[in-house]
């Protein structure tokens, strides 16, 4: 049986997505709708799931809800202009393209032709630049990381002083973002990847162990330091024998069993940081309409 405490994203999304609805409603006093535009390319069944839950997010909050689905044989050409004219339509605050999108096309150029003011998902540079400077109030934090951020402050509070925070990924999406973010927070950092040499002897450190590295419970129980907070970004479908029939089933990076009779708080796969996600989106695209409003 688990002893730690879980961690449970379903609720704490729930509750702010109940904030945002709130703020949605006073801003549309001032005649402003916050509007998010979706693009999905092609037809990953993955994607579309992500891309039906955000929309049904988006409605939910009483945004303007856009998606564009594209062939996945679109030129390049064709999606920089359906994002250039995203970028002047005066009803959308927030654009995103879901990721991943078909090898033919550059992702970089895609993500960077988003204007920072719209780039609620955080992937411009300019918004990557000002989170690793600092600037957290000026910026637009990726959602997955934030939503990590919100789950270890309810955890061990704003200020991680004399914390040690070990991050396992380096992705621009998750783990360098969520390493800027527990900097700001003075935590002390160590991000490792696939080159770091005795990686169970460096998570033991850690009182805040952040997993994003998108491999199927890599991360032990021994892995977990006593009294440790484990947050589970992985989301891995794997193949399991139920009752002898063959089922696919969602587990994360850390083997939670395991993990949970140690760690002090965990979060779950599902149900953890993935509602988070979403409800950060619809923060980040409410912060981008509520700009609008300051002139800026």
């Amino acid at each position: 049986m688990a002893d730690a405490t879980l961690i449970d994203g379903k609720a704490m999304a729930a509750g702010l997505t109940e904030s945002i609805k709130a703020d949605t409603a006073v801003l549309a006093k001032h005649g402003i709708t916050p509007g998010l535009a979706v693009v999905i390319v092609g037809e990953d069944s993955a994607s579309q799931v992500y891309v039906r839950n955000k929309k049904r997010t988006a409605e939910s909050c009483g945004f303007h809800s856009v998606q564009h689905s594209v062939d996945r044989n679109c030129s390049q050409d064709e999606l920089l202009a359906l994002i250039q004219t995203l970028n002047e339509d005066t009803q959308i605050h927030g654009i995103l393209v879901q990721l991943p999108i078909p090898e033919h096309l550059d992702e970089t150029t895609i993500t960077q032709s988003i204007l920072p003011a719209k780039d609620v998902d955080g992937f411009h540079y300019e918004n990557i630049g000002k989170l690793t400077a600092g600037n957290l109030e000026g910026t637009f934090v990726p959602c997955t990381p934030a939503g990590c951020m919100l789950m270890i402050e309810e955890q061990l509070g704003k200020d991680l002083s004399g914390l040690d925070a070990v991050v396992i990924g380096r992705s621009n999406i998750v783990g360098k973002p969520m390493a800027s973010l527990l900097l700001a927070a003075n935590a002390t950092v160590t991000v490792c990847h696939s080159r770091t040499r005795n990686l169970p002897q460096v998570a033991r450190r850690a009182d805040i162990l952040v997993a994003a590295v998108g491999r199927a419970n890599m991360v032990k129980g021994d892995w977990v330091k006593p009294g440790a907070v484990v947050i589970d970004v992985g989301i891995n479908r794997i193949d399991v024998t139920i009752d002898g029939e063959a089922k696919s089933k969602l587990t994360g990076d850390v083997q939670f069993e395991e993990a949970a009779r140690t760690a002090a708080a965990i979060t779950p796969v599902p149900g953890g940081v993935g509602p988070m996600t979403i409800a950060m989106l619809m923060a980040n695209t409410l912060r981008a309409a509520e700009r609008t409003l300051k002139g800026g």
